[in-house]
């Protein structure tokens, strides 16, 4: 294999590599376990609420400090290294997960919220690196590469750790509630392990240093980015990107993050919901690949506009849904879009910014897209817990708070709709040849 495939392949195992987070803990076992495990007893819209408010401290300290990170990894050609450091505190908070005892909710999402932080955290450099291991005509494909890689890999784990807890005496363990806790042992070990190969393969581009000789990495990067920040007028097409995938991608983040917690306060069985998620993870592999590839027939732009418009039918049947088997339809749409709409926004995005400061951009394309994740499951709890509130009699029945509680869940996620319809109307706005002409711009001489 030749040294450009090598960076390609290296740089798409990462994605291989982190998945295994985002399915075994985020969307998988950590909403079950919380609801089960470490909150046990506790009311379904108050977990709930718990929830989405952790997820959005995690988004809202990785988001400022993202523009920072990544200007200063410009100017020290340290993309790869701070992207090691916030993935081996991922690998560690996973880890610390399978030693928060039961009943711990609050050091449960504390865990959970560091762990967050080092995911998205290396992503921001992560993402940066793609427009160095690939050409521009060959950066959409790559770009979906990485999430059908990360789709299969993250869907392998997934499997082998339903498999555990379903069967948990043939792995030697003593009931599915050690086997989740092993699970989040696998996913640590599986990341940290997956990730020499782009530590192995990835070679980061050295940039020309311009700084002085009294000056360090962290004082340039500070000094671009306020550099950034005064050239704010000449980057609309950016800005107007930004703000538009701010929205979109809030709503793919949130259904992410919440679609297990949803089905079960809706009274769906959490192994229904787990295969639910082993349906999108098998369905995205292909679908990720298949969809880069419409990118290159039909227009980057006309699909990512496909996934919204996707994105926005499941959000309406699932307010409606009463049967596990059309959590399974839905599970099959959201595979079919979900790997495309992502990949393709970071592979637009690249065509938009200046290539000697990708990193610095990057993170404000990962800054915006975390700010966007605060009000998402944000936005999901606090509908929730007022309708709850608006339903609540002065003396409620058992059936009559379960009921409540499945009103207000469907009126939460009915939320979400407001984020992809703004999405797609901002983005209607975008023109990328003048994003281009912009880039030129921006860029060092």
């Amino acid at each position: 294999m030749d040294e450009h495939k090598k960076a390609i392949w290296g740089w798409a195992m990462y994605d291989w590599a982190n998945s295994a987070y985002v399915t075994t803990v985020m969307a998988g076992f950590f909403p079950v376990f919380f609801t089960e495990y470490w909150s046990y007893g506790a009311d379904v819209t108050v977990s709930t609420a718990q929830l989405g408010f952790g997820n959005s401290i995690a988004s809202l300290i990785v988001a400022l400090m993202a523009p920072v990170l990544g200007a200063v990894a410009d100017k020290g050609s340290a993309k790869k290294k701070f992207m090691l450091l916030f993935a081996y505190l991922g690998v560690l908070m996973s880890i610390g997960l399978f030693m928060v005892q039961k009943g711990q909710w609050a050091l449960a999402i504390f865990v959970y919220t560091m762990g967050i932080i080092g995911f998205s955290g290396a992503n921001i450099f992560y993402d940066s690196l793609l427009p160095s291991v690939a050409d521009e005509d060959k950066i959409d494909y790559v770009s979906s590469l990485g999430f059908s890689m990360g789709y299969l890999g993250g869907g392998l784990l997934f499997l082998l750790n339903v498999l555990m807890t379903l069967m948990p005496q043939k792995f030697g363990l003593p009931d599915a509630a050690a086997a989740v806790r092993v699970s989040f042992l696998t996913v640590a070990v599986w990341w940290g392990s997956f990730t020499l190969f782009t530590i192995a393969w990835v070679k980061e581009a050295r940039v020309t240093s311009n700084l002085s000789a009294d000056e360090s990495a962290f004082k340039a990067g500070f000094r671009q980015l306020l550099g950034t920040f005064r050239k704010l007028k000449h980057m609309k097409v950016v800005m107007l990107f930004l703000a538009a995938y701010w929205f979109y991608i809030d709503g793919v983040d949130t259904i992410i993050r919440m679609a297990v917690k949803y089905g079960l306060s809706l009274g769906f069985e959490s192994s229904d919901l787990i295969v639910a998620l082993l349906i999108v993870q098998f369905v995205g592999f292909p679908a990720a690949l298949v969809y880069g590839k419409l990118g290159q027939k039909w227009g980057v732009r006309k699909m990512i506009y496909v996934g919204i418009a996707i994105y926005m039918a499941v959000t309406v049947y699932g307010t409606m849904m009463t049967q596990k088997y059309e959590f399974y339809i839905l599970a099959v749409v959201i595979g079919l879009a979900q790997g495309g709409i992502q990949a393709l926004s970071r592979s637009y995005y690249s065509r938009l910014i200046p290539k000697d400061k990708a990193a610095e951009f990057y993170g404000f394309y990962n800054m915006l897209g975390k700010f966007a994740a605060i009000i998402g499951p944000a936005l999901m709890a606090i509908v929730g817990l007022a309708v709850s509130r608006m339903l609540m009699p002065e003396a409620p029945t058992d059936q009559e708070l379960i009921q409540i509680g499945r009103t207000a869940s469907r009126w939460s996620i009915a939320s979400i709709l407001i984020l992809f319809t703004a999405g797609a109307v901002l983005f209607y706005f975008v023109d990328e040849e003048k994003g281009r002409e912009q880039a030129k711009y921006l860029s060092e001489d």
